[in-house]
């Protein structure tokens, strides 16, 4: 083979060059166009092209042999291995590779020793930083940072989608870049629990609290999420099919557990120390501090001085804050990723959720574990306290379960053999107290009713017991007996 290019390494086609390698294979052809289309001198071509004529010479015959993708830039393949010894070049590699990591000018030093010991030549310290440079991006970052970072860098991953609303939602918390002031006058940063549909983007519920994650906290924020708003504008509510958290203890107790069972919730949670997965929960959280947070009093992100005294808020204004801005901005603002707002996403086609047959069924995810109490007569005795409803009176000396909403003890929900029955009121905490006569009243129809039951069991059995002898049946009189007047005692001295 004779000519220009002859022996030369073939191009790649031009769908396998990257879109800037595309971009200077049209700049240049465009240079060359007046003397491939038109004759116009090469030398003239290459004077308003502000090239040599020798380069116009060279792109000219390498577009004639391999057209457009020929005129893209080629990589340089032996940057850093030209006129160096292959194991030269791997010692390179090899220390460059070493944890703790090691410098370009450290490696270059070592190199300067060991290269005269085998008859390397010693190559400049350039050379030796393009050798670390071509190095595989992935096989550095496995050397020097681990498999954890490694696995979240480079590998390959599948990303859940979901095809509509309440399919799945995501949850998580954060300790809020943010400062309030306790009740007494104390800063304190709070935590954000939020749980997230991730079709629509569209936030179900979120919670504030001071204290850290915990399952009775990831349950009221669920509890939250699923019931329907007292603001008609927040629309998300509903049972979701699938609660994908990460592996913390509060999303993985058997609480959570036996309430996502009861609801048919499917709990799906990421791998421990691998939060891939729960993009979408991350980045809402970043959202939140951009464009909620950083615009109130109290914003305190790290590195600033004096982060504790920019607290000016308290938590319930926090809370009221957050709260205007989801519905009244980030549901109504188009998202990025959906080019849809998220609640005009999750409400699209008339979407109907499934929610719970009750509001009481609901309510076991609001309290706590349950405990088992008995009903003494005057009341249920819980955490020092004595609990009382009229209704307990039908249930003295029985065993029941208390559920209870550890942010207020006034009252607890009662269950006897898991049916509820009543909430029972701790006047001590309470506003709303139980007089006297409700609960004479409650202890006579009691009574009343038990003598009724009596008298129809014993009627019962007289009938059978005068049926087997062929005797009469005893007329039973159930009333409590008449009173019997005292006589005056005469003594016989009078």
């Amino acid at each position: 083979m004779t000519g220009p290019g002859a022996g030369a390494k073939p191009s790649p086609p031009l769908a396998r060059l990257t879109v800037t390698a595309r971009e200077e294979a049209v700049r240049r052809f465009g240079i060359l166009q007046p003397h491939l289309e038109d004759a116009v001198a090469l030398s003239e071509v290459a004077h308003t092209g502000k090239i040599s004529v020798r380069t116009a010479r060279r792109w000219t015959a390498r577009y004639r042999r391999g057209g457009l993708a020929a005129l893209a830039p080629r990589p340089r393949e032996d940057i850093g291995r030209r006129r160096m010894p292959e194991p030269l070049q791997r010692v390179i590699e090899a220390l460059a590779l070493r944890t703790p990591r090691l410098s370009a000018a450290a490696v270059h030093r070592r190199i300067q020793e060991l290269a005269p010991e085998h008859g390397w030549p010693v190559p400049s310290y350039r050379t030796v930083v393009n050798v670390i440079a071509a190095l595989d991006p992935a096989l550095k970052c496995l050397a020097h940072e681990g498999r954890k970072r490694y696995a979240d860098a480079f590998e390959l991953i599948g990303r859940r989608e979901v095809d509509a609303p309440n399919a799945s939602w995501q949850a998580d918390h954060t300790e809020l870049d943010f400062y309030i002031l306790t009740e007494d006058g104390t800063p304190a940063r709070p935590w954000l629990t939020l749980i997230i549909d991730e079709y629509s983007r569209a936030i179900a519920a979120h919670r504030l609290s001071l204290e850290a994650p915990s399952a009775i906290g990831t349950a009221l924020t669920l509890r939250r999420a699923i019931w329907r708003k007292g603001d008609p504008r927040w629309q998300i509510c509903g049972i979701p099919t699938v609660f994908y958290t990460d592996h913390g203890s509060d999303f993985t107790s058997e609480h959570l557990e036996q309430v996502a069972a009861d609801l048919k919730i499917r709990l799906v949670f990421s791998l421990p120390g691998q939060p891939r997965g729960r993009g979408k929960i991350e980045r809402l959280f970043a959202t939140v501090h951009q464009m909620c947070l950083s615009t109130l009093p109290g914003y305190a992100p790290a590195g600033l001085p004096d982060r504790a005294g920019q607290a000016r808020l308290s938590l319930t204004q926090l809370d009221e804050a957050l709260n205007a801005w989801i519905v009244s901005d980030y549901h109504r603002r188009i998202h990025p990723e959906t080019a849809q707002p998220p609640a005009a996403r999750w409400a699209q086609g008339g979407f109907l959720p499934q929610m719970p047959d009750s509001v009481e069924q609901l309510d076991l995810l609001l309290l706590t574990v349950a405990k088992p109490r008995k009903v003494h007569p005057d009341g249920i005795h819980a955490f020092g306290l004595r609990y009382l409803d009229s209704t307990l009176a039908a249930f003295v000396g029985e065993s029941v379960v208390i559920r209870y909403d550890p942010r207020d003890l006034a009252e607890l929900r009662i269950f006897h053999r898991g049916v509820f029955i009543c909430r029972a009121i701790c006047a001590e905490l309470a506003c709303t107290t139980i007089s006297m006569r409700e609960i004479i009243a409650a202890r006579r129809a009691r009574r009343r009713q038990l003598t009724q039951d009596l008298a129809e069991r014993t009627s019962l059995v007289d009938q059978l017991l005068a049926h087997r002898t062929g005797l009469p049946a005893p007329a039973h009189e159930l009333a409590p007996p008449a009173p019997t007047q005292r006589r005056l005692k005469i003594y016989a001295e009078e």
